[in-house]
């Protein structure tokens, strides 16, 4: 099948975006493919795995993948930049590469003329493609470990570190958190030592130890780099800059807080601008729930909330809701903190608190921008929660996050920002409360026969489940046994039943309840369908949803 005629099977594609896409396509000369990707209608990912099925290869995520350093060390990268492949693994006759072109044989030919063995090509994604080259052999030349542990034996040594080493040591710390896929850096003093630890996929995992010495050089040339106050060390301080890293912009979110130990230091790592935004069904929800919330974005005006803790994916989940928007019949317009994802034929807007640019200005003044879709990146204080509502109610559809910790007390929670029972009753649709569990890892993956713990657990859900699945430990996911994450919701959909109860402002627990009498499942049990179906742990749901 044609490429066009295989996206349209599978959904990923409607007909008047290809229409369109055939003719910019007249326009730039550009091949389909990478044609609608810039128009942002597929991401790389999916061209990837539609070309995969088109020409019989297996695709594989090359982000998800561990590069063999041993391995990368027999190619050269302008060999493998070139003929664009990156080995992934070895037998004794075949070496397994990644490829962006199906029809690549120059891959296949330089690395039967460098190892004498046979190449068995799988497909992957160009931006995936090129983004891990680049680190590959970035951490190839410049290990980060070795850096590190550089400027521990000079200090223990010599007793003092050399200004110049702060520099290499933040930036090393830094890519180092890039290279794990870290949301966070925690830098602190305990037992005497310096403690960098990351957090990945809601975790915080060990990083490095390093002399007490150390800790006023690096803290110092963090707040350098985030033009933070270098003497006050009395106060908390807040700040951000810019990490630039082989080829990509990361923002950097500073901050400090005094303790009886020192300074303790947080970097929050964010890049924006990326065009791999995801789909509902590639985020893991339920088909059932993906189907509900296809259905409320189609609504012309109203409330729809995502709430749940900092780094529950809220924001991530939002981009997917307007990727089920028609952008090309309905106007969208954005204001963000900062923009995560590049959303075509939408305008997309960044707050600028230093210069008074809000959430609060930003909407007020959309109301003015002929919008039909506002999302509202957050509603943080009572002037926020006032536009959202008016703009719900004078026929616009708002798209925003709330951090509450279940669907149900987003109600409460805007109450206490001042919102008018009346209006409020009539203009929210719905409320998705989600969070991520960490997956198992599918190289390790295995089955196990329950507990009778895990029976009980399961039959109070009214689910019958014989076998679990658990991950063993191996190199691809460092021992933890899972890799990636996946999201789980509970999604209240407001009946006018519940509208009433809005207006008259019963307690939660009488809401909580119409909520699942009108079909709300609660979030422990989406969780606990995981692990029915093997996706996740009962251990990772309890941790994560109680």
């Amino acid at each position: 099948m044609r490429l066009g005629d295989l996206l349209l099977e599978k959904k990923l594609l409607t007909e008047q975006e290809l229409s369109i896409a055939l003719s910019v396509q007249k326009i730039t000369g550009q091949v389909l493919g990478k044609c609608l990707i810039s128009l942002g209608f597929i991401t790389s990912s999916e061209l990837a795995e539609i070309l995969a099925i088109q020409h019989g290869l297996e695709y594989i995520d090359i982000r998800q993948y561990p590069i063999d350093t041993e391995l990368l060390k027999l190619f050269p990268k302008n060999v493998t930049e070139s003929a664009k492949f990156l080995p992934i693994e070895q037998t004794d006759a075949v070496l397994k590469i990644v490829v962006t072109d199906p029809s690549n044989i120059v891959a296949l030919d330089k690395v039967k003329a460098i190892t004498g063995k046979r190449a068995k090509p799988y497909l992957t994604d160009e931006e995936g493609f090129m983004d891990t080259l680049e680190k590959a052999y970035y951490f190839l030349e410049n290990p980060t470990e070795k850096i590190i542990e550089d400027s521990i034996n000079v200090t223990l040594t010599t007793g003092v570190t050399p200004p110049d080493s702060f520099p290499r040591i933040v930036d090393a710390i830094l890519a180092e958190g890039i290279r794990r896929g870290a949301t966070d850096i925690h830098i602190n003093i305990n037992a005497g030592v310096v403690t960098i630890l990351y957090r990945v996929d809601g975790i915080l995992t060990e990083g490095y130890f390093l002399p007490r010495q150390l800790h006023t050089g690096i803290v110092s040339r963090i707040k350098i780099l985030a033009r933070l106050d270098i003497a006050e060390q009395r106060l908390p301080q807040d700040g951000s800059f810019i990490f630039p890293f082989v080829g990509k912009r990361y923002e950097v979110r500073v901050s400090t807080i005094p303790t009886i130990d020192g300074e303790s230091v947080v970097l929050r790592l964010l890049f924006g601008g990326s065009d791999e935004f995801f789909s509902l069904n590639k985020l893991g929800f339920s088909e059932t729930l993906a189907m509900k919330l296809r259905e409320i974005i189609r609504k012309p005006n109203g409330i729809i909330l995502v709430v749940g803790p900092t780094g529950s994916g809220k924001s991530t989940t939002l981009y997917a809701l307007l990727r089920e928007t028609n952008r090309l019949q309905r106007s969208v317009i954005t204001i963000e903190d900062p923009v995560e994802y590049r959303i075509s034929f939408a305008k997309q807007s960044e707050v600028n608190e230093k210069i008074g640019y809000d959430f609060a200005l930003a909407g007020r003044s959309f109301m003015r921008h002929d919008p039909d879709i506002i999302l509202l990146g957050e509603i943080r204080d009572e002037e926020t929660a006032k536009i959202a509502i008016r703009a719900s109610v004078t026929g616009h559809l708002v798209l925003s996050t709330l951090h509450t910790s279940d669907a149900v007390s987003a109600v409460p929670r805007l109450f206490d920002l001042g919102a008018d029972r009346f209006l409020l009753s009539s203009s929210l649709l719905a409320v998705l409360s989600q969070r991520l569990i960490r997956k198992i890892c599918p190289f390790c993956k295995t089955s196990r026969d329950l507990t009778e713990r895990e029976r009980e657990i399961f039959k109070n859900a009214n689910m019958e489940v014989e076998t679990v699945y658990y991950g063993a430990g191996c190199k691809v996911c460092k021992k933890t046994g899972y890799l990636g994450r996946v999201a789980i919701g509970e999604l209240m959909i407001v009946s006018d039943k519940m509208r009433d109860m809005i207006y008259e402002g019963v307690s939660f627990n009488a809401l909580k309840g119409a909520a699942k009498d009108s079909g709300m499942i609660p979030l422990k049990i989406d969780g606990l369908k995981k692990v029915a179906e093997g996706v996740s742990t009962i251990e990772e749901v309890e941790r994560v949803a109680g």
